[in-house]
């Protein structure tokens, strides 16, 4: 059986930031995830937006944990080697009786805290950014605004989390918990666990591990975004991050840059009862061309590479919730948009609330800082023919569209929590997110798998689970003599 003095319950970007937070202790502690990697839920498939915090309702823990994650963001960036980029926000105001609205929005962020902020007139809007649409009367603008990697960030918190003793357990579901004289009993399928403390993670399931443990009960309802992201030739078709002004479902349909440089448009906003419902949709995808294009002309929708669809985990009040619900556990639910920009912060409330209440003691030899995986297309022609001299694999290109060499690939299987799949190494290299869509280097990146892993190609997956690539050969279909 093993034992810990606290249990996390989801490896996504919540559940992660508490773990790098509490990894600063002496105590004793693991993350349970039913899926093979890290980012497999709602962390993977969202905007991958920093919001500078004018939306959320004054008061609300959306709102002070927003503008504290904002404020935390650059400096964490640089400690744990992942993307970030303080591109700034417009959000525009498409008809002159929206004004007020939009002075609303002004004002809910000045009482948040937001620094920064003013309302453009179209001639100042214009001027930044001339895609806009011509109907753009005024526009709120946020400086501190800002774009990352939700993979990349993801993966940095859980392994420097790993660094500092964290243990990780994939593949291991959890069935049922229960409360015993001293601590929860964790039954999984993985074998059962027990821990003095319980933090609840779980994303759109965060309602399902509360409830087993609380008469007061949650409900989290699966809202489900659709996105479509554009070629690299199009990121550059704006520069800020540009909404409408939000409504009952959220901050609408936006268009921005990504971190990595494509233009990526979305979401739409459909409450759904499957927890598991991340398949796309002809409506949904016309929706968000539709919606992009009130906000900005000439969007080169041809040059869309892919679509995706990702769930919010939205909890009834509105709000997220974060505290001690039993003796013991400690929900971190209703993770919804600004989970991401808010997931620094709420690390730190989690960890804040356990530290007062078992009186943690800090370790002398916390590891802050982390190094990611080498971008060798980063460097001048010098530094890459060095670092090809020390190790030829960084001189073989993989992934053509983003220029992934075997090198890197190497790297993502043998890190700290290495890849196990294509999805795996897709996330920690861009192996595969290019305009091919994995088209070309697929094979070559499995053969790399199943090298690094010594198991048969054959059994190299997806994304883990059932998802597997190869099912039998052209030999077995056909028969020894081809036929």
């Amino acid at each position: 059986m093993n034992k810990y003095d606290i249990a996390i319950i989801g490896a996504g970007v919540s559940g992660t930031a508490i773990a790098r937070e509490l990894s600063r202790y002496r105590i004793k502690v693991c993350v349970l995830e039913r899926e093979e990697d890290v980012c497999c839920g709602t962390s993977k498939a969202n905007s991958a937006i920093i919001h500078a915090g004018y939306d959320a309702e004054p008061g609300s823990l959306k709102a002070k944990l927003n503008l504290r994650g904002n404020q935390m963001m650059e400096q964490l960036s640089c400690d744990l080697d992942f993307p970030f980029r303080r591109n700034g926000s417009l959000v525009l105001c498409l008809d002159e009786k929206d004004r007020p609205g939009l002075q609303k929005l002004y004002e809910r962020g000045i009482q948040n805290g937001v620094k920064g902020l003013r309302i453009l007139n179209k001639e100042e809007i214009r001027k930044m950014e001339p895609n806009v649409s011509d109907q753009a009367v005024a526009a709120l603008y946020a400086p501190s605004g800002g774009i990352v990697c939700p993979f990349n960030m993801t993966i940095a918190l859980a392994e420097n989390a790993c660094a500092n003793g964290v243990d990780f357990y994939f593949n291991t579901e959890v069935h049922k918990i229960t409360r015993g004289e001293k601590n929860w009993t964790i039954e999984t399928t993985e074998g059962i666990f027990e821990a003095d403390c319980i933090v609840n993670a779980a994303g759109v399931y965060a309602d399902k591990f509360h409830n087993m443990v609380s008469e007061k009960k949650l409900h989290i309802t699966p809202r489900k975004g659709e996105y479509c992201l554009l070629d690299k030739a199009a990121g550059t078709h704006v520069s800020w991050t540009i909404f409408t002004l939000p409504g009952k479902f959220g901050k609408g349909v936006l268009v921005t840059p990504t971190i990595h440089g494509n233009l990526l448009i979305g979401p739409t906003a459909t409450d759904i009862e499957n927890k598991e419902g991340i398949n796309t949709t002809r409506e949904g995808l016309e929706q968000v061309l539709k919606k992009a294009s009130e906000s900005v002309k000439n969007i080169p929708v041809r040059q869309v590479i892919t679509s995706f669809a990702g769930l919010r985990a939205h909890e009834d009040g509105d709000d997220f919730i974060i505290g001690e619900t039993e003796e013991g556990f400690i929900d971190c639910a209703g993770i919804e948009s600004p989970g991401l920009s808010s997931a620094p912060a709420i690390g730190e409330m989690v960890a804040d609330i356990l530290k007062k209440k078992y009186d943690l003691k800090e370790k002398e030899d916390f590891l802050s800082t982390r190094k990611g995986i080498t971008d060798v297309s980063k460097f001048s022609l010098e530094e890459r023919n060095a670092w090809i001299r020390q190790n030829p694999a960084y001189g073989t290109i993989v992934c053509r569209c983003e220029m992934v060499t075997e090198g890197e690939i190497i790297d993502a299987i043998r890190g700290p929590l290495g890849a196990r799949s294509l999805d795996g190494v897709k996330r920690r290299t861009r192996a595969g997110m290019g305009r091919c869509q994995a088209g070309f280097c697929s094979p070559r990146v499995m053969e790399i798998l199943a090298r690094e892993l010594g198991i048969p190609v054959e059994e190299i997956t997806k994304s883990g689970g059932n998802s597997g690539i190869i099912k039998g050969s052209n030999k077995d279909s056909f028969g020894e003599d081809g036929k």
